[in-house]
Formats: C-alpha cells, structure tokens, sequence
C-alpha cells in the first residue's frame, strides 16, 4: 500500500469511526420519533387560539419579509415576498379567519411557508412557540376553538394542562377556493 493510500485509508476509518459512535449515541430516536400514541406538531397563536399544524405542511418559518402589495387581491392577501430568489404570496391567516387584520411588529411577528401544489405560500402567525408533543389520552373536544370559519380546518384538538390546542390543518386552508383565488 503506498503512502497516499495509508493516509486515505486512515481518513476513512476516522470518518467510519465517528459514524458508529454517532449511530450509537442516537440508538432508539427513530423509534421515540414515530412511539405509538404520540403526535408532533408546530404550535403557534392566531389570535386568541393556540393551534398546532403538522410538520408536513410547514416548510420553513421567517420573520415577516418585507412585502410588496398586490393591486387588486383580498384585504386579507398582504402582497408578495421575495425570499431568496422566490416570490411567496403573504397571507394574513388572522384576518382570513376571523376578519381582523393582524398587526405587523417587524422582527417579531413571523410567517409560516407553507407547501402546497403550484407553490408555496406564506401565512402570518401571531406568536411561535415551537415543537408540541400530544398523546393520544389528551385528545379533547375542539369546543370553541372550531367556532366560525376555523370549523374548517380544525378537526381535532389536545388539551395540556387548562391549554386546548386545535390542531389546523394547513393542507385544508391551501385547497380551498376561497383561498386559492386571492384577486377580488
């Protein structure tokens, strides 16, 4: 064996090396991930309502980009956003819901980027509060967080303690007529 193979050799058994003691140190995870009874989410506040939407439907969240109007579109459609190279429609979810326009607080206030077919689309949040975790015995009756146009979209709720959690289902919201066509 030449000399430059003993070095690339030796590179390679370091990097195995660090792979079996990674691997070990993460045994279970995978598991503990997927535990029966366990749902995750990403919990965030419109409004008055706590909610929390699976991590399926969320592709990233940002602080809210500076937006551009739209001539023309729903009170409720705040304009377009270009995040790194790509324009996202911004939607203010609060006043699609309940009618009332959010009030923006630069640097606070944050946008969720949805998936949806055709492209991604930004919904504002009021607060984040970042992963949540529920087991199966703390599914609860939706009550009032279902009330109006969040009956929708909400299907399910957990409650925590004296929080009740509706969990929103963003993939319903992006399918929907209403929300889809945002020109007036």
């Amino acid at each position: 064996m030449t000399e430059a193979n003993a070095v690339a050799f030796d590179a390679f058994e370091a990097l195995a090396e660090y792979e079996r003691r990674s691997l070990a140190h993460v045994a279970g995870l995978p598991e503990q991930l997927q535990a029966a009874g366990l749902w995750r989410g990403v919990g965030y506040r419109i409004g008055q309502r706590k909610l929390v939407s699976d991590y399926e439907a969320v592709a990233e969240i940002l602080t809210v980009p500076q937006i551009t109007p739209v001539p023309g579109a729903q009170p409720w459609m705040l304009g377009v956003a270009n995040v790194r190279g790509n324009l996202l429609p911004v939607a203010d979810l609060k006043q699609f819901l309940e009618g009332t326009r959010s009030v923006l607080q630069e640097g606070h206030q944050k946008v969720m980027v949805l998936r949806q077919p055709g492209g991604d689309v930004a919904v504002t949040i009021d607060e984040l509060y970042g992963q949540r975790s529920f087991q199966d015995e703390q599914q609860a009756d939706p009550e009032s967080l279902g009330e109006g146009r969040y009956g929708g979209f909400i299907d399910r709720a957990y409650r925590v303690a004296d929080e009740l959690w509706g969990v929103f289902r963003f993939d319903l919201l992006v399918r929907t007529p209403e929300f889809r066509h945002a020109a007036t």
